[in-house]
């Protein structure tokens, strides 16, 4: 296994976003509301935990959702980067989880929203931000609105030591074709999150080949079943990683009921990949 700063290992706050129970709907939208919600339940911990909940299952890398932020003051930014430090947990991408750069009418409202967003990832320490590209669908004109506004914005994060990072996600990017326009437009300015799990089988296993070569960052996301974890799906994707050269952080998202515990599903999939891993002279050999 190749050996990375803080680990090879991340987890999103997605992934437990029911022991976390509070999110915080912070959007361009001036119709939309910030408040306290709670969608999964009142939750039992707080954000400022985590890092120490992460670290003492040997992980030490954390992505943050920004709509689990529960406050964008200063003193709170100050009060998580020191938990993180304290934990040894590096903070890999806050995840902006609004806006749309390819929407004709509001792109240059939200592309401005998220460049505010810069500051704050940079307060928190976060090495990423993962923005999304686009919600429109995959047309010339579309894909030319948001690669036009998210060379703006890399212009922005310009020397925060935050990289704007984007995701095989949403329709503006369904497949391998409009993935790699999109970067090879951007010419290096904003790299890849790629995602496991955002484009579906058995198309994607090809997709994943085609991208992750290119990938800084993954979101390992495991699909589950009445009978469990899909294990042929996942190592599939796994197997596609590794043909695409990726070497790269897998973030665990486990986003299902199978377990009562988001813990168990994390850890699970940590450890399918360990395996995966491990195996990996034996495939070479053979």
């Amino acid at each position: 296994m190749q050996v990375l700063q803080s680990g090879r290992f991340a987890v999103s706050t997605w992934s437990l976003h029911r022991l976390l129970g509070a999110v915080y709907g912070y959007s361009p939208d001036p119709s939309k509301s910030a408040a306290l919600k709670q969608p999964s339940g009142p939750g039992g911990a707080a954000l400022i935990d985590m890092p120490a909940a992460l670290a003492a299952r040997g992980i030490h890398r954390l992505e943050v959702c920004s709509f689990h932020l529960p406050s964008l003051d200063a003193a709170y930014m100050s009060e998580l980067r020191d938990a993180m430090a304290a934990s040894n947990v590096l903070f890999q991408t806050l995840l902006v989880e609004d806006g749309d750069p390819s929407h004709l009418e509001t792109a240059e409202r939200d592309v401005r929203w998220m460049a505010d967003w810069i500051d704050i990832a940079a307060a928190l320490g976060a090495q990423r931000m993962r923005v999304i590209a686009g919600k429109q669908k995959p047309t010339q004109e579309n894909l030319a609105r948001a690669a036009r506004h998210l060379d703006w914005l890399a212009d922005k994060a310009e020397g925060s030591n935050v990289r704007v990072v984007v995701e095989n996600w949403f329709d503006l990017l369904p497949s391998p074709a409009e993935m790699n326009w999109l970067l090879d437009e951007l010419g290096g300015k904003v790299g890849l999150n790629g995602d496991l799990g955002n484009w579906a089988a058995p198309a994607k296993y090809e997709g994943l080949a085609d991208i992750m070569g290119r990938a800084e960052i993954c979101h390992a996301k495991a699909d589950y079943s009445a009978a469990g974890l899909d294990a042929g799906d996942y190592r599939k994707c796994l197997e596609m990683c590794e043909k695409a050269g990726y070497t790269g952080p897998f973030t665990l998202i486990y986003d299902s009921p199978f377990f009562a515990d988001e813990w168990d599903g994390i850890l699970l999939q940590k450890q399918f990949i360990e395996d995966f891993l491990r195996e990996a002279p034996a495939r070479k050999a053979g």
